[in-house]
């Protein structure tokens, strides 16, 4: 591993050390989450349902959680702990042994799947406390690692800054827009990169 290696697995977030039978009953509640929002939406499903499902009582869900947005901000974490875990050992491009560039674009893309993916994730934990997404654990992680392969930028960490805020600010245009093109956010983005990259 190199020196920027090194300092990405230092940022990268970690699952939260606990006992075993309490790691059990969060990965249960978190996979039944997953599972019920996928199947009736984030606004059709109850902490109740979920505790149900997770087959652990409702206190044990709300003492862990607190509410539906901090059900939604752990599965977020989980999620993007699995994109973090891709950039740094993943199969390049997305992963190591690409070019600088290659790895931008590929993060970028990668991105962008994610939020689209998760979008009524991201929506719920937007509108449930603004900006919670950045508090997550991975907006330094992504940021950082923009800055290490933006390295032939005149300044490397105001392009990695700026590619994710214009990622975000489309993200709250889509949040607002119901048919949003994805691919158009995708394309603006690449188009940034490329030519700051150039």
């Amino acid at each position: 591993m190199n020196d920027a290696t090194d300092e990405l697995h230092q940022i990268a977030s970690r699952p939260p050390q606990e006992r075993a039978d309490a790691a059990r009953n969060r990965q249960r509640v978190l996979s039944a989450a997953a599972g019920l929002f996928a199947e009736h939406g984030v606004d059709g499903v109850t902490m109740d349902a979920v505790a149900q499902a997770a087959g652990v009582g409702k206190g044990t869900v709300f003492r862990r959680f607190g509410d539906k947005s901090g059900l939604v901000a752990a599965l977020l974490d989980e999620r993007e702990r699995a994109l973090q875990d891709a950039v740094l050992t993943g199969p390049p491009p997305l992963g190591p042994g690409a070019a600088d560039a290659e790895r931008v674009l590929a993060f970028l893309d990668a991105y962008v799947d994610y939020l689209a993916e998760h979008l009524e994730l991201v929506r719920l934990s937007e509108t449930a406390a603004q900006g919670a997404r950045y508090r997550i654990g991975s907006y330094r992680f992504w940021h950082r690692h923009l800055t290490l392969h933006c390295g032939a930028a005149a300044d490397p960490e105001h392009l990695a800054h700026a590619l994710l805020a214009a990622v975000d600010a489309d993200l709250n245009f889509t949040l607002r827009e119901a048919d949003y093109s994805w691919e158009r956010l995708r394309a603006g983005v690449r188009d940034l990169a490329e030519h700051a990259l150039r």
